[in-house]
């Protein structure tokens, strides 16, 4: 079974128009993420992420909830 986090864009990075990146926060722990096939993404916004890769955008309300489950769960620290 795999698993795809939500995560919020902190920065982009477009030095290389062949491959977006961007700075992802998950919960406190910020990661690089390939935004290269999203379009119409942005400082702020969240992205459901799968090993490095964002799949989608998602809604902030539905991403919070599902890292609120996630840190009850234990899957996820609290952020300090």
């Amino acid at each position: 079974m795999c698993l795809a986090v939500p995560g919020k864009i902190v920065s982009i990075d477009e030095s290389n128009p062949d491959l977006r990146m961007a700075k992802v926060n998950f919960g406190g722990v910020s990661k690089d993420v390939c935004i290269q096939w999203l379009d119409d993404v942005n400082i702020g916004d969240y992205v459901l992420v799968h090993v490095g890769f964002a799949l989608n955008k998602v809604d902030e309300k539905d991403a919070e909830e599902t890292l609120r489950i996630l840190r009850e769960m234990g899957d996820i620290e609290e952020e300090n």
